[in-house]
């Protein structure tokens, strides 16, 4: 099954959810969070209540909707994007938590998840959240994963990140040969299970033009060639790395069909790339995990919230993907 946590309820989330799965699947889908939001989401888009059930452990038709309602019972002005409450924030974190636990209680089922506001589950008051970094660390801590890895997968370009939710000073010291070896050998992975042949994979480097023979840096040599070293000797001929290289390189030769795909050192030597050619398409992956879970590659987009204007396209992409992702795992 597919477990599907809609996000901030005052964000777009709960809309493309509903807008996502109102098609035949096939897969049984519980969408997980505020009933409120689910529901006004359904009539946003026109969506007849009565096709959800509340989910209470029964055995789930195929292709059937359901509801799990989780977290604090809201209001209206909950709802609200102008003025979000920390009621607000802990129904997000209720929901993501309440989704992660079905998952994990299902073999051969995926998490899929919705825009959260990364600052208001942190000062909802809920316990632990102030910790609330993102749900890739969230969600490791939870599962208690040796590693939780970034990815953003498109059909041209899909790249996994050897260090996520850092402030950009912290990176150099983060950068270990064995970060750099677990976001390579868990890209090289994702790649073979998608049915890519013995990947051929570009790796980053830090520093601009690979350190330019150590005059900009010194990381590539201590901390990234070491690490595709030990990738290597993991993968055991499964896949080909590339590296260090630019990552201006790197990243054209990608999408040019080069490489099947690249890691990046940190944050947005990723997501830059990623956005410019795939935004709205591209799915974020959590690799390392017990269980598969993707999302969209947007945020909460308060702005246009509740108004019957978000696109849908990038919440139905991250459901594919899971369910393509299930069949490997599964197995």
């Amino acid at each position: 099954m597919i477990v599907l946590s809609v996000g901030c309820p005052a964000s777009v989330g709960p809309e493309v959810s509903v807008a996502a799965v109102r098609r035949g699947r096939k897969t049984p889908c519980i969408l997980v969070g505020s009933r409120l939001a689910i529901q006004q989401a359904a009539e946003l888009v026109g969506v007849r209540w009565a096709r959800f059930e509340p989910y209470t452990g029964q055995e789930l038709r195929t292709a059937g909707l359901y509801y799990l309602d989780a977290g604090p019972e809201l209001r209206a002005a909950d709802l609200d994007p102008r003025r979000p409450t920390k009621a607000t924030g802990r129904s997000q974190l209720a929901a993501v938590d309440a989704a992660f636990d079905l998952v994990r209680a299902h073999r051969g089922s995926a998490l899929v998840t919705g825009p959260v506001s990364k600052a208001l589950i942190a000062r909802c008051g809920a316990p632990g959240a102030e910790r609330f970094a993102g749900h890739t660390e969230w969600l490791q801590a939870r599962d208690g994963a040796k590693s939780a890895i970034m990815c953003f997968a498109s059909p041209r370009l899909t790249t996994s990140l050897a260090s996520t939710h850092l402030p950009l000073h912290s990176v150099p010291e983060w950068l270990t040969p064995e970060h750099v070896a677990e976001a390579s050998y868990q890209l090289a992975r994702f790649l073979i299970d998608l049915g890519h042949d013995a990947p051929k994979l570009a790796v980053c480097s830090l520093n601009p033009h690979a350190g330019e023979s150590e005059l900009l840096g010194d990381e590539e040599r201590l901390a990234i060639l070491p690490g595709i070293r030990l990738a290597r000797r993991r993968l055991r001929g499964r896949a080909e790395l590339v590296g260090p290289i630019g990552a201006e390189s790197a990243y054209r030769l990608a999408y040019a069909g080069k490489y099947a795909g690249v890691v990046a050192m940190y944050h947005d030597q990723a997501t830059i790339p990623t956005k410019l050619v795939a935004f709205g398409n591209a799915v974020n992956v959590t690799l390392g995990l017990s269980r598969v879970r993707t999302s969209v590659d947007h945020g909460t987009a308060y702005d246009i919230a509740w108004q019957g204007k978000a696109d849908a396209r990038g919440m139905v992409a991250a459901l594919k993907l899971a369910e393509q992702l299930i069949g490997p795992r599964a197995s």
